[in-house]
C-alpha cells in the first residue's frame, strides 16, 4: 500500500460546453484507489490517474507562469473542408524553477508535443502525449491546463500550400521577370537567361521586358543585355574614379537584395552611384554618400546562394569593395532575414517587421555574432551534432552601440518614417503589411501545419509599440534554416534569433581583409531565412536600414 502514496500525474475534466472542453493535468502526491470516478492506470501507464469528476478547480490563484495558443485545421475526409480548433495550454511550474527558466521549459514542452515525428493526430493521442511528457520528462511542470475550443470552418495559412504545387513552373509575369533582373543586379541578363531559368518562351520574355522598359523599370543595353534601371542618376564606368582622401568612406554596407540596397541608400545624403559594368565576370555597383559626419559606401551582391558561382561572386564583390575603398574600417551586412519565434515569451519572440542585430549571446562563453552551420545530423541520443563556422569581430564597438540604443529605447521609428518619405514613389510596398499577414505556422509532418498565436506581454513586460529591436546572434546555413526541427534546435543551441540567406562567404572576405569591426542587421520578413517573405521584404529591409542609420549616427565622428 505504501507504494501507492507517491507523486502521480492526474487528469481531471474542469469544465465542458457545447463548443469547448477544459482539462487539468497535474502532478500530486496522493494515495489513489480505483472507483467508478477514478481510473488508476497500470502496466506501461502506472503512475497515471484519470479522475472523472465533472466539476474541478485546480486550486491555483496565481496567474499561469507561461501560456500559448495554437490552432489545428482538421481536414474532412468526405469533402476536404477544414474545421479550425483552438488549443490553449497554461503552465504552472514547481517553486524550484526560476521565472527565467519557465518560458524556456514551456517552449521545449510545446516543441516536443508537436514534433513532426509523432504529432498526435486525434484528441485522445494529444492528451495521452501530454500526460506521458509530464510523467517522464518535464518533472518540474506542476499543473497544465488544456482548453480545446471549436471555432468552425477556417482557411489554413498560406504555408499550407502543398510543396508540389509551389514547385510547379510559375506562369510568366512582369513581376517575375523584374524579380530576376533585380536579383542579378548589377549583372545584366540576356533573353536566354530568362528562357533557361523560367522555362518561358522567347516571345513571352520579350513582351515582359518591353512592358518593364516602358514603365522605366529596366533598360536594354548593348548585345541584347537587360539591367534594372536605377531610380537615381547612375554613372557607368569601366573603373572606379580615384577619390581624394576626404571623400573616402570609412563605412561599407553590403546588401544582397535590390530592395535592401534601395532601403539603405534612402538613409544616406549626397548620393552618387557608379556601376562598374563588364560583360565578363561580375559587374559591381557602388553608391557613395553620407550619414551624419560619416562617409559611407553601399554595394549589392550580384547573386546569393550555395552554388559555387554565387559564393565566389559574394566573396569577390566584398574583396573588390574593400580593395577599392581601403579606408573602410566598419562593415555592415544589412537586409532581411528569417525570425526565430518564441511561443511563450514576448520578450524573446521575434516576429515580422522586427530587427535583429548580431551580438554575442549574453549567457554563452562563445562570443560569436554570426554562426554558419555547414552540417546538422541526428546523434544516437536523439540530439543534434553540428559542423559550424563561427564569426566574431575583434572589436565589439558596433554591438555595444546597438545594445546601448536598445536599452535606451532609441527612436528607430523616426528613421523608418524618414525612409518612407524618401522612398515615396519608388516601386515596392515600403509600409508594413497589414497585421493579419503575420501568421505563425509550424510543420507537424505529413504535409500538415498548425498555426500558433503570437505571445502577448505578461508580468512586467510592456508593448511600447513601434519597431522592436533584438540583440542576439544571427545564424545561416540551409542545413538548419530550412528544416523545422533542426532550425529550432540550432537556434536554441546558439541563442540565434534570426537566420539569413547564407552570407558566410562575405564574412570570410571581411575577416580575410582584416576588418575588425562588423555587424549583421536583419529585418524579419519571414520565418525561414528571409528569401520567402516577398510581401514583407521591402518594409523589413527599411527597418534594418533604419537601425543601421541609428548605429552610424551614434558612432563618434571620424578623426580624419
Amino acid at each position: 500500500m505504501a507504494d501507492n502514496i507517491e507523486e502521480k500525474v492526474i487528469m481531471t475534466p474542469k469544465c465542458k460546453t457545447a463548443t469547448s472542453t477544459t482539462l487539468v493535468v497535474e502532478r500530486k502526491v496522493v494515495q489513489a484507489e480505483a472507483s467508478d470516478k477514478i481510473h488508476v492506470a497500470g502496466g506501461d501507464h502506472t503512475g497515471i490517474i484519470i479522475n472523472k469528476e465533472q466539476v474541478y478547480e485546480n486550486g491555483v490563484t496565481e496567474p499561469c507562469h507561461a501560456q500559448l495558443e495554437f490552432r489545428v485545421y482538421l481536414v474532412s475526409a468526405a469533402n476536404g473542408s477544414h474545421t479550425r480548433e483552438a488549443r490553449a495550454l497554461r503552465f504552472w511550474f514547481k517553486p524550484q524553477m526560476t521565472p527565467g527558466e519557465r518560458p524556456h521549459e514551456a517552449q521545449a514542452f510545446f516543441r516536443e508535443l508537436v514534433s513532426p515525428q509523432d504529432f498526435p493526430k486525434d484528441y485522445v493521442g494529444f492528451i495521452k502525449k501530454i500526460i506521458k511528457l509530464m510523467q517522464h520528462k518535464y518533472l518540474q511542470l506542476k499543473i497544465l491546463e488544456i482548453e480545446l475550443r471549436q471555432e468552425g470552418t477556417g482557411t489554413p495559412p498560406p504555408a499550407f500550400i502543398e510543396e508540389s504545387a509551389a514547385n510547379q513552373t510559375p506562369v510568366i509575369s512582369e513581376q517575375r521577370v523584374l524579380d530576376m533582373i533585380e536579383n542579378a543586379y548589377p549583372n545584366p541578363l540576356t533573353v536566354d537567361d530568362f528562357i533557361t531559368a523560367g522555362k518561358w518562351s522567347k516571345a513571352e520574355v520579350k513582351d515582359a521586358l518591353e512592358a518593364l522598359e516602358e514603365k522605366g523599370l529596366t533598360r536594354a543595353m548593348s548585345d541584347g543585355l537587360y539591367i534594372r534601371q536605377h531610380s537615381v542618376d547612375t554613372q557607368v564606368v569601366k573603373q572606379m574614379p580615384k577619390l581624394c582622401s576626404s571623400r573616402q568612406p570609412s563605412i561599407a554596407v553590403i546588401t544582397a537584395l535590390y530592395c535592401e540596397k534601395q532601403a539603405v541608400d534612402a538613409m544616406m545624403d549626397n548620393q552618387e552611384t557608379f556601376v562598374r559594368y563588364t560583360t565578363v565576370g561580375e559587374s559591381n555597383v557602388y553608391t557613395l554618400g553620407t550619414i551624419g559626419a560619416h562617409r559611407v559606401v553601399t554595394t549589392k551582391l550580384p547573386s546569393v546562394g550555395r552554388t559555387r558561382e554565387a559564393m565566389t561572386a559574394a566573396g569577390n564583390t566584398t574583396t573588390r569593395l574593400l580593395g577599392i575603398f581601403q579606408k573602410v574600417e566598419y562593415v555592415f551586412l544589412v537586409g532581411v532575414g528569417g525570425g526565430v519565434p518564441h511561443y511563450t515569451d514576448y520578450e524573446r519572440h521575434v516576429r515580422l517587421g522586427d530587427v535583429v542585430v548580431s551580438t554575442p549571446a549574453a549567457d554563452l562563453t562563445d562570443k560569436s555574432v554570426y554562426v554558419f552551420c555547414e552540417k546538422a545530423e541526428r546523434n544516437e541520443k536523439g540530439g543534434w551534432d553540428y559542423e559550424v563556422k563561427p564569426y566574431k569581430p575583434d572589436s565589439f564597438l558596433l554591438q555595444d552601440i546597438a545594445l546601448r540604443l536598445m536599452r535606451s529605447h532609441a527612436p528607430w521609428d523616426s528613421y523608418v518614417n524618414e525612409g518612407l518619405e524618401r522612398l515615396r514613389g519608388v516601386p515596392g510596398r515600403w509600409e508594413a503589411p497589414l497585421g493579419g499577414s503575420d501568421r505563425l505556422t509550424m510543420d507537424v509532418g505529413n504535409g500538415a501545419f498548425i498555426e500558433v498565436s503570437h505571445p502577448a506581454p505578461s508580468g512586467d513586460q510592456v508593448d511600447r509599440g513601434g519597431l522592436r529591436v533584438h540583440c542576439a546572434p544571427v545564424a545561416g546555413g540551409r542545413a538548419v534554416s530550412c528544416s523545422g526541427e533542426a532550425r529550432a534546435a540550432f537556434a536554441a543551441h546558439k541563442r540565434a534569433q534570426a537566420y539569413d540567406c547564407e552570407l558566410d562567404a562575405v564574412l570570410d572576405s571581411v575577416k580575410g581583409n582584416r576588418k575588425d569591426c562588423f555587424v549583421s542587421i536583419r529585418g524579419i520578413s519571414d520565418y525561414r531565412d528571409g528569401t520567402r517573405g516577398k510581401d514583407w521584404q521591402p518594409h523589413a529591409a527599411l527597418a534594418a536600414a533604419a537601425v543601421m542609420k541609428a548605429i552610424v549616427a551614434a558612432m563618434d565622428p571620424p578623426t580624419d
